[in-house]
């Protein structure tokens, strides 16, 4: 059966206590909305349809970014679940398979729950998603008979009995689109939110003698995000979920609790990230790495076997050769660093290409940027560049050549010639002592 996502993205989020709309608050580096998007992509969908509404250009153009493909509608007034899904019928006229129902502000409904769902319309007409919460507080009911769900039940218009149901409604559901829209149109608003609920399709499909099931999955899979509280919730059990499945995948985690990722973190397994480690968006590391504590590492791909650390960053554009070893107090942007390079400290390599083997010593600078464009370094095979180096881009220093250290290099460095580009040093005898009685004279007249 082809199968069509609608993911419900409208929501303001007054809670959230921003302009910005709900479904572009992040978790992981990602949105709302982008977490919700990839994972529905497991489904491989004929069509994914976005309903936006509050800022909904902005949220368009964020959907359109992840998935260049989504259909976008629009809710100009929200009116409920049930209305938000009505505003795709437009751009699923003549469509015969099945609606997904998924929420942008629900972002961690897993592929395999998804699958599930959409197996178990070979035995029903409408397939909601529950989960058994150990605390219900607001959430719907899901009221059943036997395997048959009769209703759902809003937490406002629930009877004290069914308020002790702890089967409760995740919001998700399936079903055949001329069902669903069908359904749509005998739903009304007389409830306590004056609201159009999606939750009411169940009841009137059940009345017309439909089979309508549940389907359960983890109750951490059905969180929320509603006020900033929830997104700090949602961050935790993302970041809990991420540690644990890359230990899984065979990564050391020297301090799990401490290591945070981005929602597209690709580590290689017998690598080892030590405390303190945080991963932004695009980071890949390879086989065999290890990243010691406190690093920072963001749009850089490490690979086989090299060190990183402790306290290095590396910026996008960063590509670490294998073997590579990149010591404390050390900053890659935007540049290739050949297989056993050696960037051990407190040096920043910008806009480069660093040769196998080459060595950078302490300090080393590559001065890329004059203000108004950047410029590249070019440092040769083996090429050994003293400790304090700066090097002052567009540059090029030759394969196995040396700079001198404390050198200011200008110049194009030939293969394998000595740089020596420092002031030539002055000893003046006995003028240590003469020049500090000067200054504390000067010290004592301004005291």
């Amino acid at each position: 059966m082809n199968t069509v996502a609608v993911i419900l993205a409208a929501g303001k989020g007054a809670r959230m206590g921003s302009d910005l709309p709900k479904a572009l608050h992040k978790v992981a580096h990602a949105t709302l909305l982008e977490h919700a998007l990839r994972a529905v992509e497991t489904l491989e969908p004929e069509k994914t349809v976005v309903v936006v509404g509050h800022e909904g250009e902005m949220v368009a153009l964020e959907a359109q970014r992840i998935n260049e493909e989504a259909i976008i509608a629009k809710q100009k007034k929200q009116l409920g679940t049930a209305h938000a899904v009505s505003m795709a019928k437009e751009a699923l006229s003549g469509f015969k398979g099945d609606i997904l129902v998924l929420y942008a502000d629900t972002p961690f409904i897993s592929g395999e729950t998804m699958k599930a769902i959409r197996d178990a319309r070979a035995t029903s007409d409408l397939v909601v998603l529950g989960f058994e919460a150990k605390d219900p507080v607001r959430y719907g009911r899901l009221v059943t008979n036997g395997d048959r769900l009769e209703r759902i039940v809003e937490f406002k218009d629930a009877s004290e009995e069914e308020r002790t149901i702890t089967l409760c409604n995740s919001g998700v559901m399936a079903g055949p689109a001329p069902l669903l829209f069908s359904l749509i149109e005998e739903i009304d608003n007389q409830n306590a939110s004056g609201e159009y609920y999606l939750t009411d399709c169940v009841a009137h499909a059940h009345a017309r003698g439909k089979i309508t099931c549940v389907v359960t999955c983890d109750e951490k899979e059905t969180l929320g995000v509603n006020s900033r509280q929830d997104l700090a919730i949602a961050e935790i059990a993302f970041q809990e979920r991420a540690r644990l499945e890359h230990m899984e995948n065979g990564v050391s985690l020297v301090a799990p609790e401490t290591v945070y990722f981005a929602f597209d973190t690709v580590i290689g397994r017998d690598s080892v990230v030590e405390q303190y480690v945080v991963f932004g968006p695009g980071a890949t590391i390879e086989t065999a790495a290890h990243v010691k504590a406190f690093c920072h590492i963001e749009g850089a791909h490490v690979s086989e076997g090299a060190i990183i650390g402790p306290f290095a960053r590396l910026r996008p554009g960063a590509e670490l050769g294998e073997q590579v070893r990149v010591g404390n107090f050390v900053e890659i942007k935007n540049s290739m660093i050949g297989d056993g390079a050696k960037i051990n400290h407190l040096s920043y390599v910008g806009d480069a290409e660093v040769g196998a083997n080459a060595n950078i010593g302490a300090g080393s600078v590559t001065c890329n940027y004059d203000g108004v464009m950047k410029h590249k370094t070019m440092i040769g095979e083996a090429a050994f560049v003293g400790s304090n180096t700066m090097m002052v881009a567009p540059v090029t220093i030759g394969k196995r050549a040396i700079t001198a250290s404390g050198s200011v290099v200008t110049k194009d460095v030939p293969e394998g010639a000595l740089a020596l580009a420092r002031a030539p040093q002055e000893n003046k005898l006995g003028m240590a002592r003469k020049l500090m009685n000067i200054l504390k004279k000067r010290k004592q007249k301004n005291i």
